[in-house]
């Protein structure tokens, strides 16, 4: 056919469906479009799960592993000593007092009193570490594996590779996503199909109280006109997809297109926290002063796993302490110790947790040394991150860095090493795992990534 039959064709559509002609016609292509695949649709793991979906804790800027879950007597008595830095800073000892938690006897830091209730269901990862001390190239690689080139991030893979629970929200979304260190790189889909991409609502420093999905109602036409219409555009972009034989961006339109319809009733609901019964509101929070707006993305986190979302993300930033450690970290700290405790506290009562995997961590950690006397330097040798419910093993502590806390010594987990874990617990083999693009099979931790077995229940 032609471009101008085409345009004919198309022409003769538009008039058929606004003037009740070629009814039956019309009826039959919208039948044939709803038959398609689903690339949503719920998918088999590779092998029996421990997780069913995630809800990552960003903390945006590299929290001080030192002063927070990674417990260094030493470097607490030779305080003031000279360090390995590169010009001779001294060493800074935790300004913060550690102590022993749960049954486990975890060591947490007082900064987080509250998370330190739940130490029992926490697997602290002591021995992380990755390639580059740079925030947008190391935030980058966390998200995606790989900070040189363009690739899927870690949502995307796994909404790919399982599909979503819930046909009428985004399989994945990130709440108030910081627009520097990479932007939409860390919840990007790259070469795998758009509809992989996560869906961001909000941004940094907007309170998510007031974010929402622009343009997602029509009030110009009723429900079912906008359906009529949708099913017309759709059999032109179907149209399109044939003839070109291969269009990723028609074929992004064509699912999003589908999605955004049907998220009109639904996305408000879940996002509607003022249901949720003021003990709730409360214990998350909300409302209180500086931490309301992390309070507010924990319930909205826990909200959309409910509602079946596969991959959540949610920020808080910023964690890069230079300067002013005492006053910038406990601030931070403050803002998110009660909000992240009553999400795991949620997620408990709700049964959810043994198959939610919740995730804390950064980019990567801070030096034992001091800077500028009262801050810390990047490092990227050594850090940490934790991990509960969904498979793991709480109140274990895994992996470890040497006596003052510059790099990793045991049990090192290289963020491949991480990626790999994650979609073990999801039920995903992380080397099968693979989409071909340009002449070969890409996956997620490239040729790289080892499972953490020994923190998997």
């Amino acid at each position: 056919m032609n471009t101008q039959s085409n345009l004919l064709s198309r022409r003769d559509m538009l008039r058929g469906a606004t003037a009740g002609f070629g009814w039956l016609a019309f009826q039959g292509m919208a039948a044939q479009l709803a038959a398609t695949d689903k690339p949503l649709a719920a998918k088999q793991p590779h092998h029996a799960p421990k997780a069913k979906r995630v809800i990552f804790l960003c903390m945006r800027g590299a929290p001080s592993h030192v002063d927070t879950f990674d417990y260094k007597p030493r470097l607490n008595r030779d305080n003031g000593k000279l360090g390995k830095g590169r010009r001779g800073e001294k060493l800074l000892g935790s300004l913060w007092d550690f102590q022993r938690h749960g049954q486990s006897g975890q060591m947490i830091s007082e900064l987080f009193p509250s998370v330190a209730e739940h130490a029992d269901d926490l697997c602290i990862l002591n021995g992380m570490h990755t390639d580059i001390p740079n925030h947008p190239q190391a935030f980058v690689q966390m998200h995606t594996g790989n900070f040189q080139f363009v690739r899927p991030s870690l949502g995307a893979w796994t909404l790919y590779g399982l599909g979503t629970e819930n046909s009428n929200l985004p399989g994945y979304i990130t709440l108030s996503p910081p627009a520097a260190v990479g932007g939409s790189r860390n919840y990007g889909s790259a070469f795998l199909p758009a509809i992989y991409q996560g869906t961001p609502i909000g941004r940094e420093r907007q309170n998510v109280a007031q974010a929402n999905l622009p343009n997602l109602e029509n009030p110009q036409i009723s429900a079912k006109t906008q359906r009529l219409q949708l099913d017309l555009i759709q059999s032109m972009n179907h149209h399109q997809l044939q003839r070109d034989k291969f269009n990723p961006a028609v074929e992004g339109i064509i699912e999003s297109f589908e999605l955004a319809f049907r998220m009109q009733s639904e996305i408000p609901e879940v996002m509607d926290t003022s249901k949720e019964p003021a003990r709730v509101r409360q214990m998350y929070g909300i409302g209180r002063g500086g931490n309301d707006n992390f309070a507010r993305q924990c319930l909205l986190a826990r909200r959309f796993a409910e509602a079946g979302v596969r991959f959540i993300e949610i920020s808080h930033g910023n964690w890069d302490q230079h300067r002013n450690l005492e006053t910038a970290l406990t601030n931070n700290c403050d803002q998110t110790d009660g909000p992240v405790a009553a999400l795991l506290t949620d997620l408990k009562q709700r049964d959810m947790l043994k198959d939610t995997l919740v995730i804390w961590g950064g980019e990567f950690g801070r030096t034992p040394h001091a800077q500028n006397g009262n801050g810390r330097d990047h490092n990227a040798k050594g850090y940490t991150m934790w991990m509960a419910g969904g498979g793991v093993k709480g109140g274990t502590t895994y992996g470890s860095t040497d006596e003052y806390g510059y790099e990793a010594v045991d049990n090192k987990m290289h963020t491949h090493d991480w990626h790999a874990t994650i979609l073990h617990l999801l039920g995903l083999d992380h080397e099968r795992l693979t989409f071909r693009y340009a002449g070969r099979d890409f996956r997620l931790t490239d040729v790289h990534g080892n499972v953490a077995r020994e923190i998997i229940v």
